[in-house]
């Protein structure tokens, strides 16, 4: 049977148990996708067709019982020669296994499970179900504590066709009434008697007749006395003891009259002014009988005076008229008329209240899984009065009618049916993930039924710390009934924004602070400092702190800035002549100077066209005590040529020596290569020995030095070769 499809619906998983009559299989309803379980017939009775007719009707009518504390049926069907019951699924244990851990239970407990079980009894009765098998094996105990009568069905069915074709007793011979025993009819109080036995076996955790066979427990139902409970366990209270005994009674007049009675003795027994009540007396058969054998006391003569009737002895005194003659057949006719008349009146009467009396019945038909507008308009327009109670349901939808009092049967039209409706899903509040990391927020709602691809991620740049969730959507303060309908959206954090810090090195001040403001940035308190710096003229940024250009960083961020103050005292600001001269006279070449020194480095310093006879070119630099100047002439058609000049050079024209070798030295390198190399900007040269003009001029940090048209300055007289040019005399 494992893995068959039954109905092509439910799908067997296992064995879960089973008995003399069926075997018990957990099962799958593919439709609804829940666990159910699914009782087979066992096949012995398969080919009984009296049988199995029996078992559906008795089948269908465990169906009709909709309770609490009753196994719901949910299908009967037939595959081939398989004959299944489709019932709820309950997860827990049953009152058998119970009863053998912790026998005896607390009272308070017993008490408690035989109220449910009566009260399952209660409406079972009214629906005109006799259960006839209430043992422990047959009550399920859910794992919320609620409990369960199951095997209504089977257990009627398989009764009535073993009495009626063999004659024979079937049931738990433990468990079963005396009138059970003998084979006659049961009704209500034999499952009374039954549950008696199993409180007696909760609260004493034996039960009350054992024997070495079934036929001689049997005997002991129908002629022994039970041993008292209390003399087994004397916590059990007098009053529950009471109940016990009432329900074991043999005689079915002794026992309780419906399970209603017993059940109402059972919520107040505990009560503290029933606990110690006396204890139930019943009378004896025997001072019933009024045949049985009694002690009399004897007659003696003359104790007893016999009086006879006058008018059983004639006066012989008086003569005895004679009888006269009369007709027999006069009264006997006559009251036989009057009987007729009475009796003729009588049944027209009986008729007339019949007409007036008479109730309309109908069916009541089966509205569940319906809505409730719907179900409401079909028992109404069926007679019957719909009464709602609500009820909070994981699976059924709401307002979706998840059971009814009473189905597939007859009532008087205008009855009440009770339908129990689903609110829906109980409500649950909102998780709150905020301040988690996105990554556990995640983990978080999946585990609770959110469907990951209803959870939205917006990323926002924040104060938080990256992948924070800083705001949710719904809120913590919110409810919900299905997660997996839940569409959620997390903001998270992406950090604080960032961009490239802007080059400020070149820039004059104002120009500086003016570009912080834009990228929203701030210049720090007292974040202005001035230094002398030989790269940058005064005024302009010489440094950034504490970012350079290009790094990463956030608004709001602190900026330091230093400024020039111009040159240092000791730099040495020069004019030094330069000569250019052609490859040939008279014939025409381009010719670049070239100029490195404390300010710029290998900047282009002055570019000449058309270069066709000796020139001398004026060069303006700063040499300080730790970087000498080289001035460097390169071109097409020109001698290339460099010169040094240090700073010792500058001492010497600045104290008015001069030297037989000149201020510098020009040496004729030969036809050579441009010099190479990406040109910095020179400061502004500062006012100072020599002539303003052949000094480039700055364009901002970075940018390209754009020299002026030179200017000749004084003369410079070089021969070719390594010559030692006049270029150190003062202007």
């Amino acid at each position: 049977m494992i893995g068959k499809q039954l109905g092509g619906r439910y799908e067997i998983l296992g064995r879960v148990g089973g008995g003399g009559m069926a075997i018990v299989y957990k099962g799958l309803d593919i439709l609804l996708h829940r666990h159910v379980a699914v009782k087979v017939l066992r096949q012995q009775y398969v080919h009984d067709e009296e049988f199995i007719q029996r078992f559906r009707r008795e089948a269908q009518a465990a169906a009709s019982l909709s309770h609490p504390n009753v196994v719901s049926i949910y299908d009967v069907g037939q595959e081939e020669d398989i004959h299944y019951i489709v019932m709820e699924y309950v997860e827990g244990t049953n009152l058998n296994e119970q009863i053998k851990e912790k026998a005896p239970l607390q009272v308070e407990e017993a008490v408690h499970i035989a109220g449910q079980i009566c009260d399952a009894l209660d409406h079972a009765h009214h629906n005109q179900i006799i259960h006839r098998d209430i043992k422990p094996h047959n009550i399920l105990i859910g794992k919320n504590g609620r409990v369960k009568v199951t095997d209504f069905g089977i257990a009627r069915a398989v009764t009535s066709s073993t009495i009626t074709q063999t004659g024979s007793v079937v049931g738990s011979v433990h468990y079963f009434s005396p009138e059970h025993a003998k084979g006659t009819p049961t009704g209500e109080q034999s499952d009374l008697y039954s549950l008696g036995i199993v409180m007696y076996q909760m609260l004493t955790g034996r039960l009350p007749f054992l024997g070495e066979s079934p036929i001689s427990v049997a005997l002991k139902h129908l002629q022994e006395d039970v041993e008292e409970p209390r003399k087994v366990n004397p916590l059990i209270p007098q009053s529950v003891e009471n109940i016990i005994l009432r329900a074991m009674r043999k005689s079915t007049s002794e026992r309780y009259r419906s399970a209603k009675d017993m059940l109402s003795d059972l919520e107040s027994c505990l009560l503290p002014h029933r606990r110690n009540e006396p204890k139930v007396n019943f009378l004896d058969d025997d001072e019933l009988d009024e045949e049985k054998t009694r002690v009399m006391p004897a007659l003696r003569p003359g104790q007893y005076v016999v009086v006879e009737d006058d008018d059983d002895v004639p006066r012989a005194k008086e003569p005895v008229p004679p009888e006269k003659k009369k007709k027999g057949w006069v009264k006997p006719l006559v009251w036989f008329v009057v009987l007729m008349s009475l009796v003729g009146g009588m049944w027209y009467a009986v008729q007339y209240v019949q007409e007036k009396l008479s109730v309309q019945r109908v069916d009541i038909p089966n509205v569940v899984d319906k809505p409730l507008a719907e179900a409401e308009k079909i028992l109404r327009d069926s007679n019957l009065v719909p009464e709602v109670e609500f009820q909070k349901d994981e699976v059924k939808p709401k307002d979706i009618v998840i059971r009814q009092s009473q189905s597939n049967m007859q009532v008087n039209a205008g009855a009440t049916i009770k339908l129990t409706v689903s609110e829906g899903p109980e409500s649950k509040k909102m998780p709150d993930v905020t301040k988690l990391k996105l990554a556990e927020a995640k983990t978080k709602l999946t585990s609770l039924g959110f469907k990951l691809e209803n959870i939205k991620i917006d990323q926002k740049y924040m104060e938080a710390e990256p992948e924070t969730v800083t705001a949710q959507q719904p809120s913590p303060d919110q409810t919900y009934t299905n997660p997996a309908d839940v569409k959620v959206t997390l903001d998270v954090s992406k950090g604080r924004e960032t961009f490239k810090m802007p080059n400020l090195i070149g820039m004059t001040e104002n120009e500086a602070k003016t570009t912080l403001s834009v990228k929203s940035l701030k210049l720090a308190k007292d974040g202005i400092s001035r230094q002398p710096s030989y790269k940058q003229s005064k005024g302009r940024v010489t440094e950034q702190f504490p970012f350079e250009a290009n790094d990463d960083v956030t608004p709001g961020t602190e900026i330091t800035l230093t400024v020039s103050s111009g040159l240092p005292p000791e730099a040495g600001q020069m004019t030094v002549p330069v000569q250019i001269k052609p490859s040939k006279e008279g014939q025409a070449g381009t010719a670049k100077v070239i100029l490195s020194d404390a300010t710029v480095e290998n900047a282009e310093y002055q570019k000449l066209t058309n270069v066709t006879k000796t020139e001398t070119l004026e060069v303006k630099l700063v040499v300080s005590p730790d970087k000498n100047a080289t001035i460097q002439i390169r071109g097409d058609n020109i001698q290339n040529d460099s010169m040094t000049i240090t700073y010792k050079d500058y001492q010497d024209q600045k104290g008015g020596k001069t030297q037989s070798n000149g201020t510098g030295t020009q040496q004729n390198t030969g036809t050579g290569t441009n010099g190479g190399g990406k040109t910095e900007p020179p400061a502004t040269p500062a006012s100072g020995t020599g002539a303003e003009s052949g000094k480039p001029t700055q364009q901002g940090s970075g940018g390209t030095t754009t020299p002026p048209t030179g200017q000749n300055g004084g003369a410079a007289t070089a021969p070719a070769g390594n010559t030692t040019g006049t270029g150190g005399k003062n202007p």
